[in-house]
This record gives structure tokens, sequence and C-alpha cells, in this order.
């Protein structure tokens, strides 16, 4: 099978960084409540997660599996695929290290190694949800998921990426610098990495296309203590407009 050219480029970008993100990996896996995004947002406040006890679960882009982690100790049947193998290298020393195994497998989000209706749940945290064109991945999630099942996903906030200069040093502006209309793929031209950000007419139309309903939009707002490692957005920025949207939507 041919891959969009992408697919290659993010794989060799994330074999790259696999290394980077090998600890907060560890400290994902070693948390004891689920936390969102970049400023670790708990649970407890978001409520993202549904009753997954006893359901089947993928991972779109499960890096090292941390997410995954979460959903197999509340009693999920969770499987993890992702694009890059040295994040899946990691996943795997995880699991061993944590005593948790579910299986991981190299595959990626628009071509699922699964039959149709094999799913109860689809969830994504800055994995396929950013790394994979979502007029791929998106119908390939729809086609996994049974009738019902529920598709989450955490992205960068629309607004943030109107506002992001292309320098990665740089902090997001207090004005929009890109346009709204035409959103779609974002190249950076300091690395050669591939992101997708849609408006929001775009991905709910999306989503409808594909048989889902959205039943929420989470706009996270991060503690006014909250601290993160990434400098593309700053606190004073993230507690005045969203940075990260949560994204859930049911199959009908």
């Amino acid at each position: 099978m041919t891959h969009p050219d992408y697919v290659l480029r993010n794989r060799e970008s994330w074999n790259q960084w696999a290394e980077e993100y090998f600890e907060s990996g560890r400290r994902d896996w070693a948390a004891e409540e689920p936390h969102w995004g970049i400023w670790r947002v708990p649970e407890s406040q978001l409520a993202v997660l549904p009753n997954v006890a006893g359901k089947d679960v993928i991972e779109l882009g499960c890096g090292t599996g941390y997410v995954s982690s979460w959903l197999a100790r509340r009693g999920a049947r969770v499987t993890g695929i992702d694009n890059s193998p040295a994040q899946l290298a990691s996943a795997r020393q995880f699991q061993e290290e944590f005593g948790l195994e579910f299986p991981v497998l190299h595959a990626i989000a628009e071509n699922l190694p699964f039959p149709d209706g094999s799913f109860d749940l689809a969830i994504s945290e800055y994995g396929a949800s950013i790394w994979a064109d979502p007029y791929r991945w998106i119908p390939e999630a729809a086609r996994v998921l049974r009738p019902g099942g529920e598709l989450i996903f955490l992205v960068n906030g629309t607004i943030l990426m109107l506002c992001m200069p292309d320098e990665e040093e740089n902090a997001a502006e207090p004005v929009m610098l890109r346009d709204y209309f035409g959103m779609h793929r974002f190249e950076w031209p300091e690395d050669e990495s591939v992101e997708f950000h849609l408006g929001y007419g775009d991905m709910i139309r999306l989503l409808r296309a594909n048989g889902f309903v959205v039943e929420d939009l989470i706009e996270v707002r991060p503690a006014e203590d909250a601290t993160t490692r990434y400098p593309f957005v700053t606190l004073e920025w993230s507690r005045r407009w969203p940075c990260e949207e949560i994204w859930k939507a049911r199959k009908q």
C-alpha cells in the first residue's frame, strides 16, 4: 500500500523525538489519575472518559501508551496503534516496567487492520488527532466503531492555530496570524513533520458525514498555577483562550 507523503515524514520525526518523550511517558504511566493535554488538567475536572469497563477500545496514535494504560486500569480491553516503531518500543518497555500488557501495533489510523465494528471507543490525544489527515482517519474510526460507539479526541485549539507563528520557539500571540478559511494541512519550516487542523464548521460536517453526532466540545482551561514544558503557548494566553479542545462524538 502506498501511504500519503506525510505518513513517512511523521514516522521519521517521531522516531527521532521518541527519546525526548521517554521520561514524560514514564511519568504519565505512573500517574494515579488521568490528565489531559500540555497543562495536565485532571480527569476529575474535565470528565473526558466514559465508563470503559469491559469495553473494546482503540487508541489511535498511542505513542508511549500512557492513555491506553489509564483505560486498561479502568477495565477496558485496549489496543494501541502508532505510526512510530520507536514510540512503540517505549510503550512495550513501560508495559514490562509497570506490569500491564495490552496489544500495541505498528499501524496507521488511516488504514486500520481491524474488521468493521470492532470497538466501542476510539480515542486519540495528540496522536492521529493531529498527525493524520482527518479526512482519512475519521472515516476509518467510524468504520471500526460499533453503532453507538464513541469517538474522543484532543487537539490544539482552533484559535491557537490561528495565532501560532512559524517559529517554534516563539509562543502564540494575542492576534490572529493565519487564515481561518481553508485550515487543513500545517507544515513547519524547522522540521519535516506535518499536522492537520480543521475549523469548527469543517470538523462538524466531517463528523456528521461519517455518521457521528457531536455530543460535547470541551475547551480546556488550565489552572492558574499550571505549568507546561512546551514553549508554543503561555499560561496567560491559555487562561484567556482555549489552547486545547476535546471533541466527543457518538456513532449513530
